[in-house]
């Protein structure tokens, strides 16, 4: 009979691609992923993996018994979905994720909400950018995310996944108080061709998003610094070092010295929740999903920021 603990150790594997992966995502060590699968080779009666570099790769026998386990590990959760929905408890643990500005702006009200409607859910939560948090719940590590896409430019999911809206997020430009252009109703992002960006890292989705929006309008774009933090973005507009893009969703509170202007293509970010299909009936995403979409509402009805002065 094969044991199901080394089965999932063997689809971490799998998924993961090294043994230090596959440890980070089960949270045990490397040695009790190496202990794991030296127990299932002797189950099996085969080599499952061998050395390739300073790492281990599967063999043939090793990637036909992981194929396996995925979809054995599939059914475990669907059945343990099943099981949970016909209990109808909110119960067990929910490991969720969420990019930096939906975990400052979400976050805090949604997991209270649940911790204080369903204290026999124990919560863990992170902050991970939208493609790592998608691929934490494809791997199994997480049970929700909350990501992002932009108006424009929308983010694929793969197979197998199920996602809900939460709010969509506006967007203004964020500028010094004495910026020729912090008296406007509205601006346009051509408006700054001569003006340094504060954005977020290279190859974060957001900044390609700047980076594409920019420069489709003939533009481009002056990047003057970088941070990942939009408070820490806010507060280098307020020195004068520069513009930025500003959400709604963890602009709160606003530094001094900062002006939000609307854009008037109406720029909005679509953020959303996703979990895996096969775990659609569990109570505990049903009251996550649920208790996000309030948070969201509550930001949504959020008056604008007066002028900082």
């Amino acid at each position: 009979m094969l044991n199901l603990e080394r089965l999932r150790t063997l689809d971490a594997l799998a998924r993961h691609g090294s043994v230090s992966g596959a440890a980070e995502g089960l949270h045990i060590t490397t040695s009790a992923v190496s202990q794991q699968m030296s127990k299932l080779e002797r189950e099996v009666g085969q080599q499952l993996l061998a050395k390739n570099g300073r790492g281990v790769r599967l063999t043939d026998a090793g990637r036909l018994l992981a194929e396996h386990a995925a979809r054995i590990l599939s059914q475990v959760e669907l059945a343990q979905a099943d099981l949970e929905a016909q209990r109808g408890q909110v119960a067990g643990e929910l490991r969720v994720a969420a990019f930096p500005t939906a975990a400052r702006g979400l976050f805090p009200a949604a997991l209270a909400a649940l911790r204080a409607e369903h204290p026999a859910l124990r919560l863990r939560s992170c902050e991970l950018e939208p493609e790592n948090g998608v691929a934490g719940v494809v791997r199994g590590d997480l049970d929700l995310a909350v990501v992002l896409d932009w108006y424009n430019k929308p983010m694929p999911l793969p197979d197998g996944l199920v996602k809900a809206p939460i709010l969509d997020d506006p967007a203004d430009v964020a500028m010094p108080v004495g910026h020729r252009y912090a008296d406007r109703a509205e601006v346009d992002l051509a408006d700054f061709a001569e003006d340094e960006w504060i954005t977020w890292g290279q190859g974060e989705f957001c900044h390609e998003w700047l980076m594409f929006t920019l420069r489709s309008k003939g533009i481009e774009p002056i990047v003057g610094h970088r941070a990942a933090e939009t408070h820490t973005q806010l507060g280098l507009v307020a020195a004068g070092l520069g513009v930025c893009v500003v959400p709604l969703l963890g602009r709160h509170p606003m530094p001094p010295g900062v002006v939000t202007v609307p854009l008037k293509q109406r720029v909005r970010r679509h953020v959303y929740v996703v979990w895996r299909a096969d775990a659609d009936r569990r109570p505990s995403i049903r009251a996550a999903v649920a208790a996000l979409r309030a948070a969201g509402e509550r930001v949504a009805a959020t008056p604008g920021p007066t002028p900082a002065s």
